[in-house]
């Protein structure tokens, strides 16, 4: 273990901020994207789809490899990969050569799970909860500041500088990783073979699933391409749990899904992912909205990317009560108080989204539910699990956040595309119906969480 003084937390929050930064690149740049590319707004969308599609895929397979020795290796080659994203991105002289830029920045989705593994390595004991919950918070906290960098770049000196920011920071985490962790093979790890059956139908059946999601409101949810492509998902992924069952070796041990808490958090990370990515998809679109839609902030987006900052300041403010109180109360009841307030936000959002400072104030209700619930998720799992499948279980619980988001995505995706005016904006009726969804999602999740609550004590009880 390191000295109590050690900067190895700090070294990994910065180098897990590498998602938030990269993240940041996402929704907030489709508009400029699409203008600058010379593509349909629906089109620049491929720069959101491609970029999860392929950290569904990496992740699960980042996670299971930062259970074996070579942590520090995989941390570096991971950012390396981020940072050559970012370039192309950068540099693309075309839509297509940009969509390989944001694919390779896929990878960042793996980046928390592999820090998770380090923090559990090499933070002494007493400090090892606190350090995974700030490392899963991470994220949510460096949206709300990544936004609004993104905003202030892309609007002062165009989109392309939004994306050598992101590299310079990469790279920064690069070094920061490079002096700090420490060198050489983790002489605990276990020599576990990777499997690459389990690995390879996971790739493609997440893949698939995620495509259909991402494209049936284009394609259609009744055409045949969509229809056989989401078949074929689950025909692939039918394989792939009857696979990970039978393997001495699985690439995500499945067994520990009997374990309630480790359930309950999967659970909880698919609906509360759908119902973050609808609120701050749509709080972007309502910020550069232009006031004749009636609903428009008309932003530029060198301040649009500062209704995010509340998200950060509330994803902080959480994490840190967590930390202060979390000894009083039991991991599990943070996740119903998360998905409580994420539910007061998302009606907030649905019922009044006309003026700037409602917008903030859900964003800022948003931060405080993720960070009570996302702090509370790793720290569930790795309680309950062995330490030698902490990386893979974590980055499950990672997969199915970006599963939730991909879902959350194509919601929005497809009640916009149905409700779009002649100028292809979205209309007022397409946003309050878009924001409803999300608030009764979260309201689902909660009621689903009380309801586990009280059937728990009840088999306790009897």
């Amino acid at each position: 273990m390191l000295e109590t003084r050690s900067p190895m937390v700090p070294a990994l929050v910065y180098a897990a901020l590498s998602t938030a930064i990269v993240s940041s690149l996402g929704m907030l740049l489709v508009p400029s994207i699409s203008q600058e590319m010379g593509v349909s707004v629906s089109t620049a969308q491929w720069m959101l789809t491609l970029n999860l599609l392929a950290g569904a895929i990496a992740t699960p397979v980042m996670g299971r490899l930062s259970d074996g020795p070579h942590k520090k290796k995989l941390l570096l080659v991971s950012l390396a990969i981020i940072l050559a994203g970012s370039v192309i991105a950068a540099l693309a002289p075309n839509f297509t050569v940009f969509l390989i830029g944001r694919t390779l920045q896929g990878l960042t989705y793996g980046i928390v799970a592999v820090t998770i593994s380090l923090a559990r390595r090499y933070v002494e004991p007493a400090k090892v909860r606190g350090a995974i919950s700030s490392l899963s918070v991470t994220v949510a906290t460096g949206i709300g500041i990544g936004y609004p960098l993104t905003g202030i770049i892309a609007g002062l000196a165009g989109f392309r500088w939004a994306f050598w920011f992101a590299a310079l920071f990469v790279l920064s985490a690069i070094i920061v990783v490079i002096r700090v962790i420490p060198n050489g093979p983790d002489e605990h790890a276990a020599a576990i073979p990777f499997d690459y059956l389990g690995a390879t139908l996971l790739a493609f059946g997440l893949g698939s699933l995620l495509l259909g999601i991402s494209e049936g409101p284009h394609w259609g949810w009744t055409s045949p391409r969509t229809l056989g492509i989401l078949l074929f998902a689950v025909v692939l992924l039918s394989l792939w749990i009857r696979t990970e069952l039978r393997s001495d070796h699985p690439l995500i041990n499945l067994h520990v899904f009997k374990n309630g808490e480790v359930l309950l958090a999967n659970l909880t990370a698919i609906g509360l992912g759908a119902a973050l990515y609808i609120g701050l998809s749509l709080a972007s679109l309502v910020a550069q909205a232009p006031e004749s839609t009636g609903y428009g902030l008309a932003l530029p987006v060198i301040w649009a990317g500062f209704v995010m900052f509340p998200l950060s300041v509330g994803s902080f403010a959480a994490n840190r009560l967590v930390h202060r109180l979390g000894h009083r109360f039991s991991l599990a009841t943070l996740l119903p108080i998360g998905a409580a307030l994420m539910a007061v936000a998302g009606s907030v959002l649905w019922l009044a989204h006309s003026e700037l400072w409602e917008i903030l104030l859900g964003m800022l209700l948003f931060g405080l539910g993720l960070g009570a619930a996302y702090a509370a998720m790793p720290a569930l799992i790795a309680r309950s699990v062995a330490t030698e499948e902490l990386g893979s279980s974590v980055s499950f619980n990672q997969v199915l956040r970006t599963i939730g988001s991909s879902f959350g995505t194509a919601i929005s995706g497809a009640v916009i595309a149905a409700h779009t005016s002649a100028d292809h904006h979205a209309t007022a009726t397409g946003i309050n119906l878009t924001f409803e969804i999300g608030a009764v999602l979260c309201m689902l999740v909660f009621l689903a969480l009380i309801i586990n609550g009280f059937a728990t004590r009840f088999r306790s009880a009897t």
